[in-house]
């Protein structure tokens, strides 16, 4: 866990007091204090941040004031979003979100609705054209182009998160007439960070939302958007790569890379921008790769 605050001085003199004994070093230049207790680690910054990493994190922080969002794990009436791609050099970045409702549970359960990173791809495509047949959803999908169009256009990988979660709440909230309980995106930045980039955007959901981590291990409905966005991604994956003529490899591994090169010494750099985020370290690492071969 990862607990962030930003403390006066008063509280961090206390703190720093309190966790003398424990101090450690830090070759960061920005951490003025470093303390590791139970388990956790403290870094105080000299911005007046302080971050609480480990298991028992909440724990230590609630002693500064830190305190844990109470979630409601109602599971009917929920909205759960979650997305899939972010973390894949070629390919799309999808993030879906789905209304659970309680006559809905029971087919969940029989699909073996699960989050997507515990699921095979077989299982995850069999499922997906079920759960969008029978619950309320909104799908939005950002091809590699648009990504690359959007970034440079001044959003980054979490600020383009942020705007795709809250415009597919915002559009699905639109196709409900049921109350909404629960809200609940699977944590992807702090609460802090969320709400900085999300009042930027021009539509703004109605009901409160939560971030929580691991959500798609607790709300079937945070489950339930993990495959269909991961279905998605695996169909548009597949779609590039016969664009490609090349196997497209999800991930940003080594095979990324060698897949890169290839692209380039076939078409030229340019032609990444149609398959992949270009800001990842794999399309300089791709561009050496070509290099080293000369």
């Amino acid at each position: 866990m990862n607990i962030v605050l930003n403390l006066d001085e008063k509280t961090i003199q206390q703190l720093m007091k309190k966790f003398s004994l424990k101090q450690s070093t830090s070759k960061n230049q920005y951490i003025r204090f470093l303390a590791k207790v139970n388990g956790v680690s403290i870094s105080v910054y000299s911005s007046g941040k302080v971050v609480f990493q480990g298991s028992g994190a909440e724990q230590v922080a609630k002693e500064f004031g830190y305190q844990a969002q109470v979630v409601s794990h109602q599971q009917i009436n929920c909205i759960g979003t979650d997305e899939v791609g972010n973390g894949s050099y070629f390919g799309s970045l999808e993030v879906v979100a789905t209304f659970v409702t309680a006559d809905k549970v029971d087919l969940l359960h029989r699909l073996g609705v699960a989050d997507s990173k515990k699921l095979t791809d077989e299982k995850i495509r069999q499922i997906a054209p079920e759960i969008r047949k029978n619950l309320h959803h909104v799908a939005l999908s950002v091809s590699p182009h648009k990504y690359n169009e959007v970034i440079e256009k001044g959003y980054n990988a979490v600020s383009i998160k942020v705007a795709l979660h809250n415009q597919a709440i915002y559009l699905l909230e639109k196709k409900i007439n049921s109350p909404i309980e629960n809200i609940i995106i699977d944590a992807f930045t702090t609460k802090a960070n969320y709400e900085k980039y999300v009042v930027k955007e021009k539509n703004q959901v109605s009901s409160t939302v939560t971030l929580l981590p691991k959500a798609e291990d607790q709300f079937l409905a945070v489950a339930a958007s993990s495959v269909i966005a991961r279905a998605s991604f695996l169909d548009h994956l597949d779609e590039l790569s016969v664009l490609a003529g090349l196997k497209l490899p999800s991930g940003a591994g080594n095979k990324s890379d060698q897949i890169a090169a290839e692209l380039i010494v076939k078409n030229g750099e340019q032609i990444l921008d149609k398959y992949a985020k270009l800001h990842f370290a794999n399309t300089q690492k791709a561009i050496q790769l070509v290099k080293n071969r000369k």
